[in-house]
């Protein structure tokens, strides 16, 4: 009995050696690897642009009703600022369907892009009202005056009103809004872009729950080079192949997110046989989400949460 009671001791004590002598990379390594299982056993329910059925698109009151519509993880979209911050906002500029002045006027179709965020402080950005007029698309969508707000405004305000929820598990799904064309013109160039992304998410501390998404494969490319480690989504609603997609983007993303007319069986047994999951976006309708479930898609991104979840 006592040579069975050495021998046990010793077992635990080289486990334990073992276990403490694991590398912080190695640690870290099985941390993503348990992170990303997590992931692909969770349906993600996706709040486009907050909840932008019911409140004025990419708003700090956008992203919190969509935590209280359910879902897991806020999609956004950024833009950078003349002053280097990153601002959330879906045009490099003031829509004008959506967007007053900063002196409360209207801003006329032929003069949106006039107004160019990248060539803006934010301290002016935050002067123009883009919830007062509400949205046509979406009548259902409450009217309040709000500004675009800052990435780390939004994210500090979600993450403190997630915490009042009990909520520990949100994640964020932030689009990069380039494209060729506007290269140092709206936005600067991917490197540059994601760079300012990158050191953001860092102050913020919420990388680990961040995935970044793009239809432009450059700025994801760059932030592959960044952090390999860092979930990348590839935004599709070109009619080229999975293959075809998956080639120009160069690498295996974590999720592959097409429009969700695209969708089909093959396409989804195609991803998941590379590990990759398959998020369409944007689904507003409940019979086609519930047909979409039922294909085996992982997750849904939605204008209305509520009624999708």
């Amino acid at each position: 009995m006592n040579k069975f009671l050495v021998m046990l001791s010793y077992g635990i004590a080289v486990i334990l050696i073992y276990g403490c002598g694991q590398s912080s990379a190695d640690k870290n390594q099985q941390d993503s690897v348990v992170t990303a299982e997590k992931i692909s056993r969770v349906f993600d329910l996706q709040g486009h642009r907050g909840a932008r059925g019911l409140r004025p698109e990419n708003t700090i009151s956008a992203f919190i009703e969509g935590i209280n519509q359910g879902i897991r993880t806020v999609e956004l979209d950024v833009v950078i600022s003349k002053d280097s911050q990153v601002v959330v906002s879906h045009e490099p500029f003031f829509n004008h369907n959506i967007c007053l002045d900063s002196t409360g006027k209207p801003i006329a179709e032929a003069d949106e892009k006039k107004w160019n965020i990248f060539e803006m402080n934010v301290e002016d950005i935050r002067k123009f009202d883009c919830g007062s007029i509400g949205n046509p698309r979406f009548p259902e969508q409450k009217k309040r005056k709000d500004h675009k707000p800052t990435l780390i405004e939004a994210i500090k305000a979600v993450e403190a009103y997630a915490k009042t929820r009990g909520i520990r598990s949100l994640y964020y799904n932030i689009e990069t809004k380039s494209r060729p064309a506007w290269d140092n013109k709206y936005h600067p160039t991917p490197k540059v872009f994601v760079e300012i992304l990158y050191k953001t998410l860092g102050q913020l501390n919420v990388l680990h729950r961040t995935f970044i998404q793009s239809f432009d494969v450059r700025t994801l490319q760059e932030f592959r080079k960044l952090n390999p480690q860092t979930k990348l989504v590839l935004l599709v609603e070109n009619k080229m192949s999975f293959e075809e997609n998956i080639q120009k983007l160069g690498f295996d993303p974590v999720v592959y997110s097409p429009y969700y007319k695209l969708v089909t069986s093959e396409l989804i047994a195609k991803a998941h046989a590379k590990k990759i999951q398959i998020i369409p976006w944007t689904v507003n309708d409940v019979k086609e989400a519930e047909k979409l479930k039922k294909m085996g898609v992982d997750g849904i991104i939605t204008d209305y949460p509520g009624k999708i979840k």
